[in-house]
């Protein structure tokens, strides 16, 4: 009885994805804040406007792609009564230094610039030989509810990922949300998942 012909190229494929696939369950998510974490900005009985921008870097590929992503990121998490009773998003080229007229009184005032959007991948930096993940940084700023308080601002910079693991662009309106949840409504580390 001859032995089963195996195609040594497709043995090796198989073998990579199932070591990938292995790999792939050592994703984890951290978040950090600069500076500290603010504690929790969510506050689900009031309603709030949302100012929304965006600050790409010089050499930022598909800005359309990732437009698009941090519109519908943004508005998956504002949309449900979760964060805020009701939430206002509205775009604007760059976020005010202070508050600005128009707000209803009884609303909150946020800010929120998106810094990055997208995937990271870095080849033969470990023994994986493909480490990667999303990673999303963005600026919060709130603003006071009088003309004489002081903008709070902070950074969080959120990344997922891990040794095997590859993402593409169809996750970033999900990234986006998930860094939302933790930078807004947990304000301080982010659970490993």
């Amino acid at each position: 009885m001859a032995a089963p012909h195996i195609d040594p190229p497709r043995a090796r494929a198989t073998l990579a994805l199932m070591v990938c696939a292995l790999l792939a369950a050592c994703a984890s998510t951290r978040v950090s804040f600069q500076p500290a974490a603010p504690g929790p900005w969510c506050e689900p009985a009031a309603p709030a406007v949302v100012l929304w921008a965006t600050r790409w870097r010089a050499d930022q590929k598909d800005v359309a792609a990732r437009e698009s992503a941090a519109a519908a990121g943004l508005r998956d998490f504002f949309a449900p009564a979760g964060c805020f009773a009701h939430t206002e998003l509205r775009r604007v080229d760059a976020l005010p230094p202070a508050a600005v007229p128009g707000a209803p009184d009884a609303a909150r005032l946020i800010g929120i610039e998106v810094q990055e959007l997208g995937p990271v991948v870095k080849l033969l930096s470990s023994a994986a030989l493909v480490e990667g993940g999303t990673e999303v940084v963005f600026r919060a700023v709130r603003y006071p509810a009088r003309a004489d308080g002081e903008a709070q601002s902070v950074t969080v910079h959120w990344r997922h990922g891990g040794p095997g693991v590859v993402k593409g662009v169809a996750s970033l309106p999900q990234d986006l949300h998930a860094a939302l949840q933790a930078g807004l409504m947990a304000g301080g580390a982010a659970p490993e998942r």
